[in-house]
């Protein structure tokens, strides 16, 4: 039997390379991409427009289609959703609602993209476990820590199948940023590449949790393929590969590119970023259901120039 499988915000970060994947292994015809306003130009596969928040929209998408997996990465980000709160609550927490109401009425599976976000200045910076305080300062971190106990709601009342992760910062080469908090570590590879000086928004010593795109696109699938009775964490899972300072990036981009100067100047992102942990404690994915990241943060800066310089020539 084929499955039917939708994808909510298809063309961010993690929809642009995650969407491939599933292709490759379903098909192109049982993937659904579901856009908003922007669509790439040369998107091969099926495609929806509309808003996750609309409900009347997404039961009809639901009639259409019949999904058996949903993987909901809609959302307003940290910085975007600092500047519209209403609109962040709006999308991310009336997105989800749908999604989680018609999977529990259709049998549905469901991803959702949760975030270090969660974590908050009264969180533990280091090593952050897996059960700890969730105090977040930002509406976007709101949203998802209220999305996590929606999620285990759901799973424990209905039964739904729910899965998530935290994802960390995430770094790609594929598409460029969205208003998201660690940004910065995207954009040095754009300016170092171009030859021009950039003006990174948080303090060199700034050290959060980060990963390379292939890495979180990899455990996603790996925490979908797992067998449920391995699932023991239904908020949503820590994950986590690499920890590195805003300057060490700089140092390590610096090897392939010497003339790359960097100046900080702070601005309303760094309160997102000390809010957040330094290091977490993935060990629950790895016992779990087997996580292990593959890219260090030398092979990460490596591989991003080189894919980077080929895009840019």
């Amino acid at each position: 039997m084929d499955k039917k499988i939708l994808v909510t915000g298809p063309f961010g970060q993690i929809g642009s390379e995650l969407v491939p994947k599933l292709q490759e292994r379903y098909g192109k015809k049982n993937v659904v991409a579901l856009g908003h306003r922007y669509i790439p130009e040369d998107y091969d596969g099926v495609l929806e427009q509309g808003g996750v928040e609309d409900e009347g929209f997404m039961e009809d998408l639901w009639k259409k289609y019949d999904f058996d997996e949903v993987y909901h990465l809609a959302s307003l980000l940290s910085a975007t959703g600092e500047k519209r709160p209403d609109l962040a609550w709006k999308i991310n927490m009336g997105g989800l609602k749908n999604v989680l109401d018609l999977s529990r009425d259709n049998e549905s599976r469901v991803f959702w993209a949760s975030s270090i976000a969660v974590f908050g200045p009264t969180t533990p910076l280091n090593g952050t476990p897996q059960n700890t305080i969730l105090e977040p300062v930002t509406m976007y971190g709101v949203t998802k820590v209220s999305g996590e106990l929606l999620c285990q709601y759901y799973n424990e009342k209905y039964g739904l199948d729910t899965r998530s992760l935290r994802y960390p910062g995430l770094i790609s080469w594929k598409e460029k940023p969205g208003g998201g908090t660690t940004d910065y570590a995207v954009e040095m590879f754009y300016k170092a590449i171009e030859g021009e000086k950039y003006t990174c928004f948080v303090r060199e010593d700034t050290e959060l949790p980060m990963m390379y795109m292939e890495d979180a696109v990899r455990g996603t699938l790996e925490l979908m393929d797992a067998e449920e009775e391995n699932i023991g964490v239904r908020t949503s899972y820590n994950h986590s590969a690499l920890n590195f300072k805003a300057g060490e990036l700089v140092e390590e981009i610096q090897k392939y590119y010497p003339g790359f100067e960097v100046e900080y100047e702070p601005d309303e992102r760094q309160k997102n970023a000390d809010s957040w942990p330094n290091s977490v404690d993935d060990s629950k994915a790895r016992e779990d259901w087997g996580w292990d990241h593959e890219y260090d943060l030398e092979k990460m800066v490596k591989v991003m120039l080189e894919n980077l310089e080929r895009k840019l020539n």
